[in-house]
Formats: structure tokens, C-alpha cells, sequence
């Protein structure tokens, strides 16, 4: 049968628009690929991005940069990646406060779930429940038991309103019942400072920060906040452990393009992160980095996805109960 001209016409335009989508998928990536970090350089969403990265040059063949893009808690870097061309040469190194909190804090102008499309989880580290060296307690039951014989009056270090380490501390006294002063810091690194210098008596603190004072034997660490000790502090006991199961927490790490990236792309960088995430190298600096790699079957495009859904359900309301929001 023969087509009436102006419709062949209609069908063949659609077609040479299809065309370069398709063609560039194809032999995608041609030149450098970005990835933006939305914290400034050296902190710890900084240091996986790198290691990752290093890790996917060889796979995809071209140079992959770090484009550190700090403000608000993460969202001015993460709305960048939101806006951008959907053509895989901008990707976010997101990580949970940037990624599910914010979305409770601040009134974003882009939707977290429905504006980025999911490429792999990469890292999740557990919070470590952490003190000074003079608080008069020696295990985790023990400092709830200080905490509830002094309401409001240790002092919580976080590093800013409605960051992991403040939710932590949310999550610490629902769970258990305590009342913490919060104190926030422009960062985790000040509030451990302080912490170290004995101004202030305890952090939830990402595991990554922290892990190098609890080695010294400079703070005190009571529990890790997850179902297995941490393998570069393995005397630290899991919060079950202590008697406090159900208190678990963890921060991780995983990339995400622009929702209108091809799949074909999106099937490549997973490609290129799985890759990377199975290299001994990599493994071993995550690892020094207090970071744990996600089995296989948690790498995927579709479980991100699915995970991400999870957490934002999970913690939203526990954010928005306690009344959390962006100063």
C-alpha cells in the first residue's frame, strides 16, 4: 500500500530525528564525560567519586572529569545535573542527604525521583555512634543511660541542619528514647574537631569520617549503626550486638544521569561502574575509605531505582516529624 506523500513525509522527519539519539547512543562516549560532585574537594563524597572514576576511564575510553559544585547541602550541584543535556556526558555523584533528605528540607525546584534516571549504587558505609574520651560510659547501653539521666544536655555535633549526621541523631533518640542538643558545623570535619577537642560529647558520624580518631583510641566509639562490624574497626560492636537492634543507618553513594538519557547510555555507564566496582584496586581504596561495595544484584540501573523509592519513603517522614528544615 502506498503512503499519501505527507504522511511518508511526517514518518521520515520522525525518523531523522530518531537518528542522532540513536546513532549517538551507539557509539557514546566521544568525548570527556563529567561528573559532578555536589560537596567540595576532599570530603568524602569527593573521594569515592575519584576512586569510581579512575576506575571507568579504561571501560569507556575517555577521560572523566570532577566537577566539584558545593551549595546547599548538595542541591545546587545535583538541580545542575537535573537541568542538564540527557546525553550521558553529565552524570551526579549523589549520596543520601543529597539525594533523599534534601527533598524534605528544602522546597527543590526539581523532583528527585521523577528527574533523574538511575545508574548504579556504589558505596554505602554505616554510622558509628561516637563520643569523647572523658563521657563516663563504656558501651552503648550505657551511654543511653547518660543520655536519659541528663535530657538536652549532651551536645550533639552535626554537620548541618538536616545533613545524615543530624537525622542520625533524630533517629538515635527515637529509637532509644535520649535527648541531644544539636550543634551544627559547617561539616563533619569541624564538628569531629570539636569533638576530639572535648567541646561538645558525641557525633552519629558516617563511618568514613570518624574511623581514623576511633583507631587512635583518641574518641570512643559504641556501635556501628549496621548488621556487620566494620572490617577496618572490627572491635567496634554492631548496634544489635549492643542490644539495640532495628537502630540501623547508612550513608551510601551511587550515580545518576538526567532522566532523559537514552537507555542504551544509561546500560554503558553501569557497565563502566560494575567494571570498576569489581577492580581489586578500587575495592581496596573504597575499602580503605570505610566504604563497603553492594553485592552485584544491588548495582543495577533497576535496583537504584527501587532503592531510592525506599529511602525517600523511610525517611521523609521521620524528617519532616521532627520538623527539620533548611535555615
Amino acid at each position: 500500500m502506498k503512503l499519501p506523500r505527507r504522511k511518508f513525509l511526517h514518518l521520515a522527519a520522525g525518523a531523522a530525528t530518531l537518528l542522532p539519539r540513536f546513532a549517538s547512543a551507539q557509539v557514546y562516549p566521544t568525548r570527556p564525560i563529567t561528573i559532578v560532585v555536589p560537596f567540595p574537594a576532599g570530603g568524602g563524597t569527593d573521594a569515592v567519586a575519584r576512586t569510581i572514576a579512575d576506575g571507568m576511564r579504561t571501560s569507556l575510553g575517555q577521560t572523566v572529569i570532577i566537577e566539584n559544585l558545593a551549595g546547599a547541602n548538595g542541591s545546587v550541584g545535583v538541580g545542575r545535573v537535573a537541568r542538564a543535556r540527557g546525553d550521558g556526558y553529565t552524570l551526579v555523584m549523589g549520596e543520601w542527604g543529597s539525594l533523599v533528605a534534601n527533598g524534605a528540607v528544602y522546597a527543590l525546584p526539581y523532583n528527585l525521583l521523577n528527574d533523574f534516571s538511575p545508574i548504579s549504587l556504589v558505596t554505602t558505609q554505616p554510622l558509628v555512634i561516637v563520643a569523647k574520651k572523658t563521657v563516663p560510659a563504656n558501651d552503648l547501653q550505657g551511654l543511653i543511660a547518660w543520655l536519659k539521666d541528663n535530657p538536652d544536655k549532651a551536645l550533639a555535633g552535626t554537620s548541618g541542619v538536616g545533613g545524615i549526621q543530624h537525622v542520625g541523631g533524630v533517629y538515635f533518640q527515637n529509637k532509644t528514647g535520649a535527648r541531644l542538643a544539636f550543634i551544627p558545623y559547617r561539616g563533619g570535619a569541624p564538628a569531629l574537631q570539636d569533638l576530639l577537642a572535648g567541646q561538645i560529647d558525641l557525633i552519629v558520624s558516617p563511618a568514613a569520617d570518624c574511623i581514623e580518631l576511633v583507631r587512635a583510641g583518641t574518641i570512643k566509639a559504641f556501635a556501628v549503626m549496621a548488621k556487620n562490624r566494620l572490617l577496618s574497626a572490627p572491635s567496634v560492636p554492631t548496634v544489635s550486638e549492643a542490644g539495640f537492634s532495628g537502630l540501623e543507618f547508612s550513608q551510601w553513594y551511587a550515580f545518576f544521569a538526567p532522566r532523559s538519557t537514552p537507555q542504551a547510555v544509561i546500560t554503558k555507564l553501569n557497565r563502566a561502574v560494575v567494571v570498576a566496582l569489581a577492580d581489586s584496586t578500587v575495592r581496596q581504596r573504597l575499602a580503605d575509605l570505610g566504604q563497603d561495595v553492594p553485592p552485584p544484584e544491588q548495582q543495577t540501573p533497576e535496583a537504584l531505582g527501587a532503592f531510592h523509592k525506599s529511602e525517600i519513603e523511610k525517611w521523609w517522614p521521620i524528617i519532616k516529624a521532627a520538623g527539620i528544615k533548611a535555615e
